[in-house]
C-alpha cells in the first residue's frame, strides 16, 4: 500500500494528519488543486503588473496597511515580511508537530484561494517528504493575524535561512535544503504573507491533541472498569436503559465500553449484593467520561472545518475577479474549541485520581491500605496517589481559558486576538498529564486485583490486566515505581492498550 496523502484543500482529516506527522506518510498535490492554484497565482500577477493597490500585495503590513509598495519592491517586501516576523522564543516543537504544520500551511493553499506560486507550495511537500523539519519556537504568536512568528520561523528554511533538523541534526536551513536537494526559493508578491498568514500552527497542535484524546476517552473507561473490578464495583449503574434515559452520545458510548469490558465477570456486582451504591467516582464515570467524550468529539468537528479552510488574508476569489481582506486568519473557533478539549481532558484525570484514592485509602477501602500487604514496614502506592493529586492540581491551573485573553497589537490595528495557540499547547500539557494520571490508575488497579481473590475478571479487563502485567509487575514490596509508571503510561501513549482490546472487542 502506498504511503502517500493527496491534499486538495478540502478533505483533509485527523488520520491523515497523524500518518504524515508520525507515520512518515508523503504528501502530494491533487490535480485539480494545482489548477486552482495556477488561476489564483494568474490573478495576483495580474494585479501587480496593472499596479493596483490591494493589502499585502503592494501595500505594507498591519498598521503599514497603507504604505503603497511598488512593483520594484515587491519581493524584498515579501521577504522582509518573513525575517521581521521570525521572533519566535521557547522551546522548539517535536518533528511530528513541525511536519503537521507544513502540511495543514501546504493543504490551506492548495485551496487555490492564496495567490501563491505552485512552486513555492511544492517546496514546501519537498521539505515533507524529504524530512527538512524547521526549528519552529512554542511560543509568540497571538492566534490572530495568523500564527505569524511560528510560521515565519518555517519559511526561513524555504529562504535558505534559519534553522532545521535534517536526518537527526540540527543545522542551518541552507545546509539542510542543500543535502536534501531542494531548490531554494525567493518570494513573489503576495508569498511571503500567504504562507505565514494562517492558523496551522494552533490548529496542528490542537489536532494532534484532539486525534490523541479520541483514543485517551476510551483508554478512561478501560481504567474505570479495572478498578470496577477491584472494588467489586456495581454494574447496574452502567445500565443502558438508565444511559438512554439521559441521551447523551458520550454517556452512552461509555456505559457500552464498561459493560463490554466486564462482561463475564466473577468480580462485578449488582446493587444490594454487596452494597446498594457505588461513590461518585465509579457510579457516575459513564456521565462524566461521556460529557469529556462529547466535548472532545465538539472539538472533533471544529478542527475538520479548520484544517480545510483558507485562513490567509486577503483571498483571491478568480470567479468574481476580487481580492477581499477579511478575517479568516483569526483563531477565535480554535481557541475555543481547544480550550474546551483542555477541561475536557483535564476531567477524565480528576475523576480517575478520585478512583485511585478510592483504591489505596484504608479509611474507604476494604484492600489493603495503600494496596501493600506490610504498611507500615512498605508504604506500597501512597506516593502513586500524590503524584496523580499533583497532576491533577496542575491541570487545573493549565485548564484556565487563554481565548478570553486578548492584548491589541500592531498598533492597535489588531485589537482583538484569540490567543489560540496557547489555548492548544495547553491543551497539549494536560493531555500529557492526564496520560500519566491514567497510566497509574491501571497500574493501581492491577495491584488491588492482585491482592484479591474474587474469581476471574471480564473478558475486556482480562486482556487490559494481561497487558499491563507484561510490562509493569506486582510489588510485593517497596521499590522504585517510576519505571513501572512510566511504562503503564507508555501502554497508553504507544496505543498498545487499546490495540491488544480492540483485536477481540469492539470499543466505541
Amino acid at each position: 500500500m502506498e504511503r502517500r496523502i493527496e491534499i486538495d484543500g478540502d478533505s483533509l482529516d485527523l488520520q491523515g494528519i497523524a500518518q504524515v506527522a508520525r507515520g512518515g506518510y508523503t504528501v502530494a498535490i491533487a490535480e485539480h488543486a494545482k489548477e486552482k492554484i495556477t488561476r489564483s497565482r494568474r490573478m495576483v500577477e495580474d494585479l501587480v503588473d496593472r499596479g493596483d493597490v490591494v493589502y499585502g500585495i503592494t501595500t505594507g503590513f498591519g498598521k503599514f496597511a497603507d504604505v503603497v509598495i511598488s512593483k520594484s519592491e515587491t519581493r524584498l517586501l515579501q521577504k522582509n515580511l518573513i525575517v521581521s516576523h521570525a521572533c519566535g522564543v521557547g522551546e522548539f516543537f517535536d518533528e511530528p508537530t513541525v511536519r503537521a504544520i507544513m502540511l495543514l500551511r501546504a493543504n490551506a493553499l492548495a485551496k487555490g484561494f492564496s495567490g501563491i506560486r505552485l512552486e513555492t507550495i511544492e517546496t514546501l511537500i519537498h521539505m515533507i517528504n524529504k524530512g527538512v523539519h524547521p526549528i519552529i519556537p512554542q511560543k509568540g504568536s497571538l492566534g490572530a493575524s495568523g500564527d505569524l512568528a511560528p510560521l515565519a520561523h518555517m519559511v526561513l528554511v524555504m529562504l535558505g535561512l534559519g534553522e532545521a533538523i535534517y536526518q537527526g541534526e540540527r543545522m542551518c536551513g541552507h545546509a539542510a535544503m542543500e543535502l536534501a536537494n531542494i531548490p531554494l526559493i525567493e518570494l513573489e508578491a503576495k508569498e511571503g504573507l500567504a504562507l505565514i498568514n494562517g492558523t496551522q500552527v494552533l490548529t496542528a497542535v490542537g489536532a494532534l491533541a484532539v486525534y490523541d484524546a479520541m483514543e485517551l476517552m476510551k483508554v478512561a473507561d478501560v481504567c474505570a472498569a479495572l478498578s470496577m473490578e477491584a472494588k467489586r464495583g456495581i454494574i447496574d449503574a452502567f445500565d443502558h436503559k438508565i444511559a438512554h434515559l439521559k441521551n447523551y452520545p458520550g454517556q452512552q458510548r461509555s456505559a457500552a465500553n464498561v459493560r463490554t469490558l466486564t462482561k463475564d465477570s466473577h468480580r462485578i456486582t449488582k446493587q444490594g449484593e454487596l452494597h446498594v451504591q457505588d461513590p461518585y467516582s465509579f457510579r457516575c464515570a459513564s456521565q462524566v467520561h461521556g460529557a469529556s467524550r462529547d466535548a472532545i468529539n465538539y472539538a472533533h468537528e471544529k478542527v475538520l472545518i479548520e484544517i480545510n479552510s483558507a485562513t490567509d488574508n486577503p483571498l483571491v476569489f478568480t470567479e468574481t475577479g476580487e481580492v477581499i481582506s477579511g478575517g479568516n486568519f483569526h483563531g477565535q473557533p480554535m481557541a475555543l474549541a481547544f480550550d474546551f478539549l483542555g477541561i475536557a481532558i483535564a476531567e477524565l484525570a480528576n475523576i480517575s485520581e478520585r478512583r485511585i484514592e478510592q483504591l489505596v485509602n484504608p479509611t474507604i477501602s476494604n484492600l489493603p491500605p495503600f494496596l501493600t500487604e506490610h504498611g507500615g514496614f512498605n508504604s506500597g502506592f501512597m506516593i502513586v496517589q500524590y503524584a496523580a493529586a499533583a497532576l491533577v492540581s496542575e491541570n487545573k491551573v493549565l485548564a484556565h481559558p487563554a481565548s478570553v485573553d486578548s492584548i491589541p497589537s500592531s498598533g492597535n490595528q489588531e485589537d482583538h486576538v484569540s490567543m489560540g495557540t496557547i489555548a492548544a499547547r495547553k491543551a497539549r500539557s494536560i493531555l500529557d498529564n492526564a496520560t500519566r494520571v491514567l497510566g497509574m490508575e491501571l497500574y493501581c488497579a492491577c495491584q488491588a486485583i492482585d491482592l484479591t481473590k474474587n474469581g476471574p475478571l471480564g473478558v475486556g479487563t482480562q486482556i487490559a490486566y494481561d497487558t499491563v502485567r507484561k510490562s509493569a509487575d506486582f510489588v510485593d514490596h517497596d521499590r522504585v515505581m517510576y519505571p513501572m509508571l512510566n511504562a503503564c503510561a507508555d501502554l497508553i501513549t504507544s496505543g498498545e492498550l487499546l490495540h491488544n482490546l480492540e483485536q477481540d472487542l469492539t470499543l466505541c
